[in-house]
């Protein structure tokens, strides 16, 4: 598992898409919908001297398959325990992005004793649990309705939402190569388990130390959310990575990378 490289293997009938890179600690890493393991290319590159570092495409995302319909955020979880039981791992640091960082705490709620840390990026507590119920209904028809699109006019529609007006041009085509291949039903039912979700309740029983790490100019998930886990979430600390935006580890990977590593370091 040293080795950089692509990899496959099944997980409880899913095929699943995963990198890995380094030695050490294990670190996972979940991303958000409409994305994959490639978001990681920098954490996995920058991070792998010190930590396993582990990335997979979750069921419905990348190269992994999709998941059968109806499929929940426990499902992910218990999903996501099967690979890292694959993988011969007990217990990780689990950093989550996005829709991950969701994943990540009902991991936590599911698997406690496996989650050394949590690292908790650009996330909520749930759509129904960070946001409005009209706004949380609005953003699941959005979804919906821009799941039907072609992806030269997915990527545009949904790539501003994602990055802010400072990233470079580089990052914006990189992360428009990986959003240009979403899958429309995975970022379906990806969408509805975050609209479903609300995990308000298990923030104030989280006892493992978490970090909270946002960009400064997160539209998606603005920085009020990061706030509302912050204040309780009893062991947690909340950093704001400036310029960034809802991928702060694309746009500053080096800021984040850093935060990342002392974090997991402290932890370890």
């Amino acid at each position: 598992m040293a080795n950089r490289g692509f990899k496959r293997t099944d997980v409880n009938e899913h095929p699943i898409a995963y990198q890995c890179a380094g030695q050490g600690p294990p670190l996972v890493l979940l991303h958000g919908f409409t994305l994959d393991s490639r978001i990681w290319r920098r954490q996995l590159e920058d991070l792998s001297d010190q930590f396993m570092v582990l990335a997979w495409d979750a069921p419905g995302a990348g190269a992994s398959s999709d998941p059968p319909h109806p499929f929940t955020m426990a499902d992910w979880a218990h999903c996501l325990a099967g690979f890292l039981d694959v993988m011969g791992i007990e217990r990780a640091h689990i950093l989550g992005m996005s829709w991950g960082g969701v994943l990540a705490q009902e991991f936590y709620r599911l698997h406690s004793t496996r989650t050394g840390s949590l690292i908790l990026a650009g996330t909520y507590a749930g759509w129904r649990g960070s946001l409005p119920p009209m706004t949380c209904s609005e953003r699941l028809a959005t979804c919906m309705r821009a799941a039907s699109l072609p992806a030269q006019e997915f990527v545009p529609h949904w790539i501003p939402g994602l990055i802010g007006a400072t990233a470079s041009q580089n990052v914006r085509d990189e992360l428009s190569a990986v959003v240009s291949e979403f899958h429309p039903v995975g970022f379906r039912l990806m969408a509805q388990s975050l609209h479903d979700t609300d995990t308000t309740d298990l923030l104030p029983q989280i006892r493992v130390p978490t970090l909270l790490l946002w960009g400064d100019a997160d539209r998606r998930s603005p920085l009020s959310i990061a706030e509302h886990l912050r204040d309780r979430i009893p062991a947690s600390e909340l950093v704001v990575i400036p310029n960034a935006a809802h991928v702060a580890n694309m746009e500053q990977p080096d800021v984040f990378n850093a935060y990342v590593r002392r974090f997991c370091s402290t932890d370890t």
